[in-house]
């Protein structure tokens, strides 16, 4: 089974940044029948760690290790990270281009319980991605359908967006089924 942990953005957060990603050139595009590949405001997630797939019969270590890490990242913290989206960038070039919104707010808590879950992943000699982490949401996956220059000015007018202020109260382990329009489960979670 294909694997990641996540953090979910409440709906208020999700629906102000699909309202500025509806008046991006992105936005537009998608709205004139191009197929930028919008995320899906259902399934908007930061990704705290990529495991890809994983045996069925490894699950419960998997949900211990991350237990460990959701149990360690809020020893003597008082309140759940508050949290935003917020500016913005891109990934890729060419038909690899992903638009993304950046995390802000109380992002070291974040960042230490991504190093905590990787930790506790390669412990366990579970696999998960080693790529440097960067908390996210992707927007969208425009690739080569738009001109570089649309791309280019929705990254500078994301430099100005900022949404709503959240607490991140709970990481979840998501089962992911890929595919044209993916889908995911909640397969358990840990409150922060």
């Amino acid at each position: 089974m294909r694997l990641f942990v996540a953090l979910y953005p409440p709906p208020e957060a999700v629906a102000h940044l699909g309202a500025q990603a509806a008046r991006l050139r992105i936005g537009a595009a998608a709205a004139a029948g191009t197929n930028v590949r919008l995320a899906d405001p259902a399934n908007a997630h930061v990704t705290l760690a990529f495991l890809g797939d994983v045996e069925a019969d490894r699950l419960v270590a998997v949900e211990s290790a991350l237990g460990l890490a959701a149990e360690w990242s809020r020893d003597g913290r008082q309140a759940a990270p508050r949290l935003r989206l917020a500016g913005g960038g891109r990934f890729g070039r060419g038909r690899f281009t992903v638009l993304w919104v950046d995390l802000r707010g109380e992002v070291e808590p974040v960042l230490v319980l991504a190093r905590l879950i990787r930790s506790r992943l390669r412990h366990a000699r579970l696999p998960h991605d080693e790529k440097p982490f960067r908390p996210h949401l992707t927007v969208a996956r425009p690739g080569d359908r738009v001109p570089p220059a649309d791309v280019a000015a929705d990254v500078a007018t994301l430099d100005d967006y900022e949404g709503p202020e959240w607490p991140a109260g709970e990481m979840v382990l998501v089962r992911s089924h890929p595919g044209p329009r993916p889908t995911y489960d909640r397969l358990a979670a840990w409150p922060l």
